[in-house]
């Protein structure tokens, strides 16, 4: 028994010191962003003169600066930002602290241990310890962004943690965490989404999606209706509001209409609506099979182009 303690006790204690020594290397590439009024968040060394944050913790567009591991605060730039995924990418002056490693998101398991990293400017680096609890496939935040996998951590993000990274036991960055893509629970971005969108930020300063100027809200079809109109959907999105000269305004739909197909593909909910409004669409004619007082109905829209204030 003896011997089985002292045992555990020194695994306890080389996993403790493997993770304190996880926390203070990717440290080092962990910044605070000042950025908001109240409290800052953290960002991440991404790429050499790159820093990576949470969109939504940049509240001015000028007079941002970065506090580095070591206390020196620079100025930094705003590359851009992208609120569907909750990315935005800086580029700090004089920055001369190491990039972040690495790690993949893909190789993800339940159960396996993650630290979440933030850096609130004063003391070094903070952490918190949990584990994976949720994994699933790539998924569409609220505001149309693509997420290349859900990635849900079971662990605290203290205030001013949002855009500080997820890290694996071997000590890779796997994703940035934010709490701005859902208002009840932390979600870390992975990997592979940061890269694509910190790409195309620093090529564009945005991304590109699509607009219809719409309000909906989904609706359940009636047995009756769908056998009368022969439709194969169980459900539509009802159209509650129609912004004006916007691109629905324009191809005619009308408050109370009810989709039911965009071009070509059933829509069942908002999310399907929002299939149809990734970059590649901005500038296309699109079919719009209506529901109108009863009757099936088609129509022709143009997506138009996301107003900067919505992105």
């Amino acid at each position: 028994m003896k011997t089985l303690s002292s045992e555990m006790a020194s695994s306890l204690l080389v996993l403790s010191n493997d993770l304190a020594d996880a926390v203070e290397r990717v440290g080092r590439a962990v910044v605070t962003v000042n950025a908001r009024k109240r409290i800052p968040s953290s960002g991440v060394h991404w790429r050499q003169d790159v820093v990576v944050t949470a969109a939504h913790t940049v509240e001015h567009d000028d007079e941002i600066t970065v506090t580095l591991s070591g206390g020196r605060t620079i100025p930094a730039t705003l590359a851009g930002r992208d609120t569907g995924t909750d990315l935005a990418v800086l580029k700090p002056q004089g920055i001369e602290i190491p990039t972040a490693e690495p790690g993949d998101a893909s190789l993800l398991k339940v159960g396996h241990l993650v630290l979440a990293v933030g850096y609130g400017g004063e003391g070094g680096p903070s952490a918190s310890l949990g584990i994976i609890s949720t994994l699933s496939g790539a998924w569409r935040t609220w505001r149309g962004g693509q997420i290349d996998q859900f990635v849900r951590p079971d662990l605290t993000l203290y205030p001013g943690f949002s855009g500080g990274p997820l890290v694996d036991a071997r000590g890779g960055v796997i994703g940035i965490n934010t709490l701005g893509l859902s208002r009840n629970m932390g979600l870390t971005i992975p990997t592979s989404t940061v890269n694509r969108v910190t790409d195309k930020l620093l090529e564009k300063g945005r991304i590109t999606r699509g607009f219809l100027g719409l309000g909906m809200y989904r609706v359940h079809l009636p047995d009756t209706l769908r056998g009368k109109l022969n439709l194969p959907g169980q459900g539509g999105v009802i159209v509650l509001s129609v912004e004006l000269d916007g691109p629905s305004d324009k191809a005619g739909l009308l408050i109370g209409d009810v989709l039911v197909a965009l071009d070509g593909t059933l829509v069942n909910d908002i999310h399907d609506v929002q299939g149809v409004l990734e970059p590649e669409y901005v500038g296309k004619t699109i079919s719009a099979s209506i529901i109108r007082g009863g009757a099936l109905a088609e129509l022709v829209i143009t997506v138009g182009e996301r107003p900067r204030g919505n992105r």
